[in-house]
């Protein structure tokens, strides 16, 4: 797998994640957000990169900023 597919893997894992933690199910979250739940589906997924303001709009939704829900990626020693 391309480093790139990696990284978008763990970052849609992460979303995933926090938005599991918020309680909200993607379909609820995609609304919040104002973005279509299958592509919510695809950004988890790693299917999709998303563009800076798209990311902007998910971490406003989950509350929290860009560099704790990138950290770390891309790994360094993947570079």
């Amino acid at each position: 797998m391309p480093i790139k597919n990696v990284e978008l893997v763990r970052l849609g894992g992460r979303i995933r994640y926090a938005r599991k933690l918020l309680g909200f199910s993607q379909n609820d979250f995609a609304t919040k957000c104002g973005l279509d739940r299958s592509y919510l589906g695809r950004v988890e997924r790693g299917a999709h990169n998303v563009t800076f303001g798209v990311l902007c709009t998910i971490c406003d939704g989950l509350t929290c900023d860009i560099a704790t829900i990138t950290r770390g990626i891309p790994h360094l020693l993947a570079l």
